[in-house]
């Protein structure tokens, strides 16, 4: 098997390339404001990520677990852990996405080395924030602060956006068990395979059949692992793995919409048309002519 995130989409931090490589995400409902690659769909960085969920609640699933952050609560999520944040019902959210070095402070120091202790391990994939555990309410009202501070955007807004994450961090630090790390599951071992099996074939027809075969394992097993680690079906993964894929190429290449439907597996350009439309809420030219990159 390929290395174990390569079958997944890597999101790569928009302002991975700046001085200060800190992305916030303002999320209403299904629109991502600004668009990050991977947005609902199934997909790791090697970056770390709070989100804190102003209205609503959002479902954030791995390949192991799930849980459910409503409203005024919030959630951590290690790097290079495959995952995917879901809506349940109307809500809104902040992401807030950065390297692990910004808490470390400097190359070499004591903090990156307590810092080491959570984000190389993989026992720890989320940490959610409740509004009941004394140490959680900090984190949150950290949190909450950061969403302040993405608004007002004053003089000092670099610094503070570091001083605030790195408070968060301490308290982390500070009341997290660390455990030894964890062999992976055979639910999760299958789904990986499944996902590798979309990853190689989305371009092409792909049946519950070929799914279920490449983890030799029976349909209906198939079907309980998507069920039990993603919630969706299969269908529904490769949907929207397929239109995730379309949305770079729109906004990348210069392809043309029908080439576009034939490299992501839609068998005519009108379907395409007619499922990126039911997702995005534009039509393929729509959202080329929004988004493109120049």
């Amino acid at each position: 098997m390929k290395n174990k995130n390569t079958e997944f989409i890597n999101s790569v931090n928009l302002n991975k390339d700046t001085n200060f490589p800190y992305l916030v995400l303002n999320v209403i409902n299904d629109k991502s404001y600004p668009l990050n690659p991977g947005f609902r769909t199934m997909h790791w960085h090697s970056d770390l990520q709070f989100i804190y969920v102003t209205d609503g609640k959002i479902a954030v699933k791995t390949l192991t677990d799930e849980k459910i952050i409503s409203r005024g609560e919030g959630i951590f999520i290690n790097k290079n852990i495959v995952h995917f944040v879901d809506k349940i019902d109307k809500c809104t959210y902040n992401s807030f996405i950065f390297p692990e070095y910004f808490l470390s402070f400097y190359a070499g120091s004591p903090a990156a080395d307590l810092t080491f202790r959570i984000t190389e391990n993989n026992a720890i994939s989320t940490i959610a924030f409740d509004k009941k555990t004394g140490w959680h309410k900090k984190v949150l009202n950290n949190l909450n602060k950061l969403v302040t501070l993405e608004q007002e955007k004053g003089q000092m807004y670099c610094y503070d956006a570091l001083l605030t994450l790195s408070q968060i961090w301490y308290e982390i630090l500070k009341n997290t068990k660390i455990t030894n790390k964890n062999k992976e599951s055979n639910l999760s071992i299958r789904t990986r395979c499944f996902l590798e099996c979309i990853e190689d074939n989305y371009k092409n027809e792909i049946t519950l059949n070929d799914l279920a075969k490449s983890a030799n394992v029976s349909k209906s097993e198939c079907l309980r692992c998507f069920k039990k680690t993603l919630g969706t079906t299969p269908y529904k993964y490769l949907m929207d793995f397929r239109l995730s894929k379309a949305e770079k190429l729109l906004i990348k290449t210069d392809l043309t919409i029908l080439e576009i439907a034939v490299q992501t597996g839609f068998n005519n350009q009108s379907y395409f048309g007619k499922c990126f439309k039911e997702r995005m809420g534009l039509s393929p030219k729509e959202y080329r002519k929004i988004n493109k990159i120049i």
